[in-house]
C-alpha cells in the first residue's frame, strides 16, 4: 500500500478520470476496494461512494414523496 501524498496532478487526473461517465464508478469501485494503490485515493473513493448511495437513496425519496402528491392531485376518470 502507498502511503506517500498525492500530488495536485494525481488528484487533478483522479477527479478527470471519475468524470467519464461509466469508467468513473467502475474506477470508484477499483481504487476503493483494490489492494493496491494510494491510500489517500483509497479514501477518497469510499467516502465519495457513500456520499453517492445517500444522494441516490435521498433523491429516490424525494421523487416517491413528490411523485405520490402528485398522482393524488389530479383525478381519476372513468374509475
Amino acid at each position: 500500500m502507498d502511503t506517500s501524498p498525492m500530488s495536485m496532478g494525481d488528484w487533478v487526473l483522479t477527479i478527470l478520470a471519475l468524470m467519464i461517465p461509466c469508467a468513473g464508478i467502475i474506477l470508484y469501485f477499483v481504487w476503493a476496494f483494490g489492494k493496491n494503490g494510494n491510500i489517500n485515493r483509497r479514501n477518497y473513493c469510499r467516502a465519495a461512494l457513500i456520499i453517492e448511495a445517500v444522494v441516490i437513496v435521498l433523491t429516490i425519496l424525494v421523487m416517491f414523496v413528490f411523485g405520490a402528491a402528485l398522482f393524488s392531485a389530479y383525478p381519476t376518470y372513468g374509475y
